[in-house]
């Protein structure tokens, strides 16, 4: 999940070619089998599932959550690059786990909904990127001082442009802010630093960054590129790490629905040790937007004295993945046309540039830990015989490391009637790696599932609380925001902490050091407890949902409520 902004996703994992294989032929591949479980076992370097009390969940203990994670996150499966062969194998298992467990088909080719993608992969050697200043040009070199992002349709041509900087780079009309105003822009490049003003409410501001809303004010201005510069106080990464693997194919949607950036001919991220030469000679120091931006302060706006000049060549070809959608049946005769949605990604990184020696991007709790979710509760619910009354399906999506691509499909192409959609509940990237005693709840006060998610997680004794750290705007960078974006009440749930604790260090340090990593591997330490807890809360959440008389409605205070049906 997490630091799923379109630039900074796209540059992350080096995969090999993908290739292309029918559902029916990925059908008959043999998905590997989980190694068998012993109750209270401890697995490999993770903490002892903790003994039975009555505080203990029910229908849980952590060990068969671990033990599918640990086949999704096997080297075989050679980090599930969207459209790769390791994501096929995953598939596979996914496929028959559901089945196993008594889910029914749900795609458009059995449990498969296929997509369409275009890969675009930067020729480095043929590519360039200048500053030019009176007349001289200064190379930079990508990507150690700056990426060229892919996930636009990028111009052929040479492109040579003034750059403005622009501040936030947003325009929120219902704040009546806008950092585009009395500002000429046409033909321009504009630059904006990451990140939004403290006066606007978190999960706003995380929409209007979304990469949609962004180039839409952007493109509006008659500017003709954007430059982003990252700010220190969201980084989950360094920018070492950040150009690791920056030859790598970046994937969009192939149906121009889904063209997010139309009209854009660049989009640059600037290293942050490089981007001060930016503002030489404009009378604005680096050094003070940056410490002004961690505030959230308001930033000036002004033209920067330097113009930006770019050649980019790209390779571009089509891939093909899938979606998969499993269901299980309603059983209320006026409430199973409805439709509750459990959905996780499947995909990850691939293989890309070794960290270590490793170069397997394994991605156990990115998000092997969600898709086992679903899987275990599925069986679970078998295990139980629940009768719920509203069908819930359960979705396993593609291409969200790519920009939610996976979920933005089916949200938008849904298998089955998208106004009978009523909820989705999103899991992604939950880390049981300290004990449970907060659940971060994405979406919190925007609609009825908040209080829904209050209401379960009281019952394990847990409190639940907003997003301590809006600046990394995690509201809009997983799956639950392609739902929201078509009216459909959604939430995400978290392991949570209380900023300033011991625990947000223990999430940051994980951040750092396996984001997006090889190590986020099955060989780093796990709190089965703690899964199994977060396990009972989603799965007695599902449970309400379902079987509630009523449907979800947004809170009246809720921006997200404007893209509901009437």
């Amino acid at each position: 999940m997490r630091l799923k902004l379109f630039l900074l996703v796209a540059l992350l994992a080096l995969v090999t070619s993908p290739v292309i294989q029918t559902p029916a032929a990925v059908a008959q591949e043999t998905p590997p089998t989980p190694q068998n479980s012993v109750p209270g076992a401890q697995p490999a370097g993770s903490a002892p599932a903790a003994p039975a009390t009555a505080q203990t969940p029910a229908h849980f203990d952590g060990n068969s959550w671990w033990n599918h994670v640990k086949v999704l996150a096997d080297d075989k499966m050679e980090g599930r690059h969207t459209g790769s062969r390791g994501e096929r194998k995953a598939q596979a298992y996914v496929v028959k786990t559901f089945s196993d467990a008594g889910l029914e088909p749900a795609g458009t080719n059995g449990f498969y909904q296929p997509v369409k993608f275009t890969s675009r992969q930067l020729v480095i050697a043929k590519s360039s990127l200048a500053l030019v200043h009176e007349g001289k040009t200064t190379a930079l070199n990508v990507p150690q001082d700056a990426i060229l992002g892919t996930n636009i349709d990028i111009s052929r041509e040479p492109v040579e442009a003034p750059l403005v900087f622009v501040g936030y780079g947003l325009r929120i009309p219902e704040q009546n802010y806008d950092d585009f105003a009395g500002l000429d822009l046409k033909g321009k490049i504009v630059v904006y630093f990451s990140g939004s003003p403290a006066e606007v409410p978190s999960a706003l501001s995380a929409h209007y960054q979304s990469t949609l809303e962004r180039w839409k004010a952007i493109r509006d201005t008659g500017a003709i590129g954007m430059v982003r510069l990252l700010n220190p106080a969201s980084m989950d990464l360094p920018w070492e790490r950040i150009t690791g693997n920056v030859g790598r194919p970046h994937l969009t949607l192939a149906d121009p629905e889904f063209d997010e950036t139309a009209g854009a001919k660049l989009s640059l991220l600037m290293n942050p040790a490089k981007a001060a030469q930016l503002f030489a000679g404009s009378g604005h120091s680096y050094d003070d937007i940056v410490a002004a931006g961690k505030k959230r302060e308001a930033l000036p706006k002004f033209p920067l004295n330097v113009s930006l000049k770019a050649h980019v060549v790209v390779k571009e070809k089509t891939v093909e993945s899938n979606n998969i959608v499993a269901k299980l049946p309603g059983t209320d005769p006026a409430l199973r046309n409805e439709y509750v949605v459990f959905s996780a990604h499947l995909d990850h990184l691939g293989v890309g540039a070794p960290i270590n020696g490793d170069k397997v991007y394994n991605g156990a709790m990115d998000n092997g830990s969600g898709v086992a979710l679903l899987m275990d509760v599925a069986n679970s619910l078998k295990k139980t015989q629940e009768k719920l009354k509203r069908t819930v399906l359960f979705l396993a999506v593609t291409g969200e490391e790519e920009g939610l691509l996976g979920s933005k499909y089916f949200a938008a192409h849904p298998t089955v009637d998208r106004k009978s959609i009523i909820a989705d509940i999103n899991a992604d990237m939950f880390l049981p790696i300290v004990p449970l005693k907060i659940v971060e709840a994405q979406g919190l006060d925007e609609s009825d599932l908040g209080d829904d998610v209050r209401e379960v997680a009281a019952r394990e004794g847990v409190k639940v609380e907003p997003d301590p750290e809006p600046l990394r705007n995690a509201f809009i960078r997983s799956d639950q925001y392609s739902f929201i974006r078509q009216g459909v009440p959604s939430i995400l749930l978290d392991v949570g902490y209380e900023k300033g604790s011991p625990e947000q260090q223990t999430f940051k340090q994980w951040r750092m050091q396996r984001y997006h990593a090889p190590s986020d591997d099955s060989k780093q330490p796990v709190d089965l407890k703690t899964a199994a807890q977060v396990e009972e809360i989603y799965r007695e959440l599902l449970i309400k949902v379902a079987d509630s008389d009523a449907q979800p409605h947004w809170k009246a205070t809720s921006f997200f409520r404007r893209f509901a049906a009437p």
